[in-house]
């Protein structure tokens, strides 16, 4: 295994994510520790370094170039993610100074220095129990940033972003004025596709289950009217525009449920980007008024085409 590949290993060892373990971040290990080729790890140092350091000692020891204006991207794929994870120091000078520099902290070095010894395992034990690996780190940073929702009476927690934000608002704010005691069938998550997906009942009611692409956003059923609401949540595309309606309508051909179609936007802006595009006969639901519901022509305001 080469010097490279053993500071990669090393990375991900210590709980870097797969982003970091590319050659430019086992090249930034190899210069913060002064490890050229036919060294040993036992005779690593930490030395301070600027970005520039690396670009030299990868082309010079490693044969790797890197461009100048390259220093941006080295910075930002290893030395920030290694500063995160508690790899390394900086020397506290402003970041914009030609005497910005970065070494190993002395924890770092001396577990670098046991790399292929007796004592390694030993040595990532002890540091592992006091460094909170990057992986952790990111992984907690995205769980705080969900978002938590009750759907149908059970706690469920959406991923951020603008789009699951609005999703969160149909099913708390929407569905109580406009669908009360009504039933979410369906609700995909920008990462976990189909969080809620009640094939039993849409099979009940006739429903062709179809791929997530072709799922509406959100699928709630009334029972007391036997109404089924199909809502599009869009922050960038997708309003239930005649095109949409008539997918909607081939897979849902069998379902003798009144079937209500809604588009729902975050704000008025929003929809004034895409109500050309609406089609008649549907509704328009605006988070940033909850209270309201536009009808789009036709005599049965809120209710089965």
């Amino acid at each position: 295994m080469t010097k490279l590949e053993e500071a990669k290993e090393f990375l991900e060892s210590v709980g870097m994510p797969k982003k970091q373990l590319a050659d430019v971040c086992g090249l930034a290990l190899l210069t913060l520790a002064n490890i050229k080729p036919n060294d040993k790890w036992a005779n690593a140092t930490n030395e301070w370094i600027r970005i520039h350091d690396i670009i030299q000692f990868a082309k010079e020891h490693y044969g790797i170039e890197y461009a100048e204006n390259s220093r941006e991207t080295i910075r930002k794929q290893a030395m920030h993610p290694f500063r995160r994870g508690a790899l390394i120091e900086d020397n506290g000078k402003s970041t914009n100074s030609p005497n910005y520099r970065y070494r190993l902290t002395e924890e770092t070095c001396s577990l670098i220095k046991s790399i292929g010894s007796y004592k390694w395992q030993q040595e990532l034990v002890g540091f592992s129990a006091v460094h909170e690996s990057l992986i952790d780190i990111y992984s907690s940073k995205k769980e705080m940033q969900k978002m938590p929702v009750k759907i149908n009476g059970a706690d469920f927690s959406f991923s951020s972003g603008s789009h699951n934000q609005l999703q969160k608002s149909i099913i708390e704010e929407l569905a109580p004025r406009f669908a009360p005691h009504s039933e979410c069938l369906y609700v995909g998550d920008t990462t976990e596709k189909d969080m809620v997906k009640n094939v039993g009942k849409l099979k009940q009611l006739e429903f062709e289950i179809t791929l997530h692409d072709k799922m509406p956003d959100v699928v709630l059923y009334r029972e007391d009217k036997d109404w089924i609401y199909f809502i599009e949540a869009v922050t960038s595309v997708g309003p239930m525009n005649p095109k949409r309606i008539d997918e909607i309508s081939d897979m849902t051909k069998n379902v003798k449920s009144g079937k209500v179609f809604i588009t729902a936007f975050l704000d008025f802006k929003t929809y004034k980007k895409f109500s050309e595009e609406l089609a008649w006969e549907t509704e328009v639901w605006i988070a940033d008024m909850p209270d309201h519901m536009i009808h789009l022509n036709g005599d049965n305001f809120l209710g089965p085409r």
